[in-house]
């Protein structure tokens, strides 16, 4: 018989936040260089079963008296499975 198994899924977000000139096209490489190394190593060095992430969220943060802050938050779901001993 196996051990009984719980299989949990938990949103993890990483936070990527730029400021100067050709924000939106570091943001954008930014979030690419994100995706790539999940899409490398989707079990992230063996710490969970598989991790994929959502589209980024991008917002403008206002800064008073220098240039907005461009940012994006890119939620990734980890997926592991805990045995009961």
């Amino acid at each position: 018989m196996s051990p009984l198994a719980y299989h949990y899924e938990h949103d993890a977000e990483v936070e990527a936040v730029v400021q100067g000139i050709e924000r939106d096209e570091r943001l954008d490489s930014l979030c690419n260089d994100i995706g790539a190394v999940l899409a490398a190593d989707r079990t992230l060095g063996g710490l969970c079963d598989w991790a994929e992430a959502k589209a980024p969220r991008t917002i403008d943060l206002p800064i008073e008296g220098a240039a907005t802050l461009k940012a994006a938050i890119v939620t990734v779901t980890l997926h592991y499975t805990s045995l009961e001993a």
